[in-house]
């Protein structure tokens, strides 16, 4: 990706997977930034968009007329703004890089066809990884860093910290920053990662959303003492939150296999999900969707003690539970 693929122009980021997503909107920046150090980084909501909003997103300031300008939720848009955007989407203006990312799912569904007939606008797909792709996902995160791994590991890896992307992606890069351009193995990978789904991450995380505080706070010191990273932690309570959120907004109805594919999630945990779903009403599942993000925040740089953060966490996901 250049400067010249993303100034002047419109990039739509479609797609359920919110972590790829994520990557896609993070290269755009580095390339704006690269180009222009000085360029300017916009944030907003697509249901709070208006012309004349996205008219002062993309105008130069005083300090820097390259700009990217990043709009989120493209699905809520409001109606009333539609036609403005396409208007945009037709003559970007030359230092302004525009990234439009849609959430997936038939809403909207009618402003993507007309965006993507504009010549302008470049579109990249970021659709849901299945599970039979994990291991070749954890292959090209490792590759990436410049680091192999052989299928078994990869297989080893997948099975212990879950199928998080989030999660995957920051294991590979720990293993490949630890291993260097060593292979790395079945055994390597259960000597650093061994045991995680039951008694590490995903413990910690289904602990605190039962309600089971002690344990979960027990299981938080057992992971940390024994080298857990704490960005896995969050990862396994981003993709609870986010598979209940999903589960609550799915179709009626739907058989389970179809389900599972629906709220991303193996088959075999659609019914973990669901017996969680019904603790966690509309209000309380937001409130611990804000707070992951947060902690997922300050364990990435925000904060200077992931252990407090981390108990923090746990703490306000059992509160919430417990006052359902």
């Amino acid at each position: 990706m250049s400067p010249a693929d993303v100034l002047g122009r419109v990039l739509l980021v479609t797609g359920k997977e919110e972590y790829l997503a994520e990557r896609v909107v993070t290269r755009v920046r580095g390339v704006v930034r690269g180009h222009d150090a000085e360029a300017e980084l916009a944030d907003t909501d697509a249901s709070s968009l208006s012309l004349a909003t996205l008219g002062e997103l993309a105008a130069p300031s005083l300090f820097s007329t390259v700009r990217c300008v990043v709009v989120r939720g493209l699905q809520d848009l409001p109606e009333e703004s539609a036609a403005g955007l396409l208007s945009y989407a037709a003559a970007p203006a030359e230092d302004v890089a525009l990234v439009l990312v849609h959430g997936g799912g038939q809403k909207g569904t009618g402003l993507l066809a007309k965006l993507r007939k504009v010549a302008a606008v470049t579109e990249e797909k970021t659709g849901e990884v299945k599970a039979s792709e994990l291991s070749a996902f954890v292959a090209g995160e490792v590759r990436a860093h410049g680091a192999t791994i052989d299928r078994e590991g990869a297989q080893a890896l997948v099975q212990a910290v879950g199928h998080d992307l989030r999660g995957l992606a920051a294991a590979a890069s720990q293993l490949a920053s630890d291993f260097g351009r060593a292979r790395i193995t079945e055994e390597v990978v259960g000597r650093y990662f061994g045991g995680r789904a039951e008694a590490k991450s995903f413990a910690v995380a289904d602990a605190a959303f039962a309600g089971r505080r002690q344990a979960a706070l027990e299981e938080l010191r057992w992971a940390l003492d024994n080298g857990t990273a704490p960005v896995l932690v969050t990862s396994a309570f981003a993709g609870s939150v986010r598979g209940m959120a999903r589960y609550k907004g799915a179709p009626r109805g739907m058989r389970e296999a179809d389900l599972a594919r629906e709220i991303g999630v193996p088959p075999w945990k659609v019914r973990q999900v669901r017996d969680q779903s019904r603790s966690w009403p509309d209000e309380a599942l937001a409130a611990a969707i804000r707070a992951v993000a947060r902690a997922d925040a300050d364990v990435k740089g925000a904060a200077s003690d992931a252990a407090y953060t981390l108990e923090r966490l746990v703490l306000t996901v059992a509160a919430l539970r417990d006052a359902r």
